[in-house]
């Protein structure tokens, strides 16, 4: 069993920075990989990134790539979201994930485990 915790979320003006966390609990986390989706109101939840094991690769979709960023420190257990130029599309719940697979991967139906989420809203 694993336990995912968001925080970070809030209110943001266009142009401006978040930093999301995710922390998980209850089993080892370091060999997972791990991904961030986002779901705005009315829309279908999307992937937003995903990084690998040890942060050697990461992912991201067309839409962030560029502006935000993605990590993980194992030795905490959390992986972040950096998410910097933010756009008032970018206004949505933000959801980790841990992927019951070891390859990087956009598909929402192979995240097994996920947080409750936390809510990003970016003004204009």
């Amino acid at each position: 069993q694993v336990q995912l915790v968001e925080s970070g979320g809030g209110l943001v003006q266009a142009g401006g920075s978040l930093r999301l966390s995710c922390a998980a609990s209850g089993r080892a986390f370091n060999t997972d990989v791990m991904g961030w989706f986002r779901q705005a109101p009315g829309k279908e939840r999307e992937f937003v990134a995903a990084i690998n094991w040890n942060g050697a690769n990461t992912y991201y979709s067309n839409s962030v790539k560029g502006r935000f960023t993605i990590s993980r420190d194992n030795a905490k257990n959390t992986v972040y979201l950096q998410m910097s130029s933010l756009k008032p599309e970018d206004t949505a719940t933000y959801y980790c994930a841990r992927s019951r697979t070891s390859r990087i991967i956009v598909l929402e139906r192979e995240y097994d485990y996920w947080g409750q989420g936390t809510q990003v809203t970016v003004s204009s």
